[in-house]
């Protein structure tokens, strides 16, 4: 820091201390009625467009999507806003994280909570799921009812990866990402994290709502749901490449979490209209 800097104020309004009540309420008379000759469509959304590792979506009361910034396009290879509107969580993401997001739009529009903002997982540029912090609220029409949510995605920063809380469950997320095709066992992810099994298990708890069992499953039945869509690989070799005890267990738990067998994923997207 300058030392020209270290000795300056905060810059403040000159007048804002002492506005009178009705100078207020005839400024926000101003803001609402400029508010209405706006584009809906070129409204302050487009900033997201612009902000580098940001992603800005918005969502109707029934999940359809309405807005989502350039970068969030690209990040489901998509080019042009067409491509995405009217789509829901379950047309673009793997079922099990599809139910998570749906799961907090579901508690915000009830009026449960105002706001979520935590860590969760969503897919980095390479397809796999990595940390990011999500922040989520009602987008509410004149009456102030929720007609909708709103929220960004960003990659949590230095500070956020120090806390205790991330630090808990960093090393065991990472291991199982890098090693979920292997034949990995929780206790050893657990013992090569630093802690005890029932330590893992309960830090998982409380950062993702569920067991370090249920994240390595969720891992494989995402990179299975990927390579259904984008290769000619059987069921039985993606089970192998995923880290499956066999093809029937694959099914099996492909099943229970995405509603429909792998064979069945697959024709579904074969038989889906392109957008």
């Amino acid at each position: 820091m300058t030392k020209s800097m270290r000795f300056t104020t905060p810059l403040r309004p000159r007048t804002g201390e002492h506005r009178r009540p009705a100078d207020v309420r005839q400024w926000l008379a101003h803001r609402a009625a400029w508010l209405g000759r706006l584009d809906p469509m070129q409204l302050f959304h487009r900033l997201f467009d612009h902000i580098p590792g940001v992603y800005f979506f918005a969502k109707d009361h029934d999940g359809h999507i309405m807005f989502a910034s350039q970068p969030l396009l690209e990040r489901y290879n998509m080019c042009d806003e067409a491509q995405i509107v009217g789509l829901n969580d379950f047309d673009i993401n793997p079922n099990s994280m599809a139910e998570a997001f749906v799961g907090d739009d579901r508690r915000i529009l009830s009026g449960e909570v105002a706001f979520v903002e935590r860590l969760e997982l969503w897919w980095d540029a390479q397809g796999m799921p990595d940390w990011f912090v999500v922040t989520k609220m009602a987008v509410r029409d004149r009456f102030n009812m929720a007609q909708g949510v709103m929220g960004v995605l960003r990659p949590p920063d230095s500070n956020e990866r120090a806390l205790p809380i991330f630090q808990t469950v960093a090393r065991a997320v990472e291991l199982m990402r890098r090693d979920y095709a292997k034949p990995l066992r929780i206790e050893q992810v657990a013992s090569d994290s630093g802690q005890s099994l029932r330590q893992l298990q309960r830090h998982f708890q409380s950062v993702f709502g569920f067991s370090p069992q249920e994240f390595l499953i969720k891992t494989r039945i995402n990179a299975a749901a990927r390579l259904l869509e984008e290769t000619v690989l059987s069921a039985s070799e993606i089970a192998h490449q995923c880290g499956f005890v066999d093809p029937s267990s694959f099914t099996q738990l492909f099943r229970k979490r995405m509603r429909v067998t792998p064979g069945g994923y697959r024709k579904k997207l074969e038989s889906a209209p392109r957008v």
